[in-house]
């Protein structure tokens, strides 16, 4: 068994939000990425496709997820499973939002305007 406590080595802050590296695949998970997610008020990342499913589990606030044009409102207690390989984007509601995440191992994302391929660093 591996125990990962969070750390700020760990830890990628961008605009949208900051992420937190647990359970990846340089910390011993080998099938999965897990993060903790924390966006303040009306945060929100950017438009992207990401080619692994995730699933985004809000432990605080809310979040708006949009997904190939659809929206929904989610918030504790329940769980999105996002599809692979669709734009979509996340964003807070009024209040600071925290959410933890899964995916496989070894996804990467790209945006509308540059189809290169990006390393998800919190999720390696």
């Amino acid at each position: 068994m591996v125990v990962v406590t969070e750390s700020e080595s760990r830890t990628t802050r961008t605009p949208g939000g900051t992420m937190s590296g647990l359970a990846t695949p340089s910390q011993g998970s080998a099938e999965l990425a897990t993060w903790r997610v924390r966006m303040a008020p009306d945060g929100a990342g950017p438009v992207h496709a990401v080619d692994r499913e995730q699933v985004w589990m809000p432990l605080a606030g809310s979040f708006t997820v949009t997904v190939d044009g659809q929206t929904r409102v989610i918030g504790a207690g329940q769980a999105a499973i996002l599809p692979a390989g669709v734009a979509r984007q996340i964003r807070a509601g009024a209040e600071p939002a925290e959410a933890l995440v899964c995916m496989p191992a070894g996804g990467t994302a790209t945006v509308p305007d540059d189809p290169q391929p990006r390393e998800l660093p919190w999720a390696r």
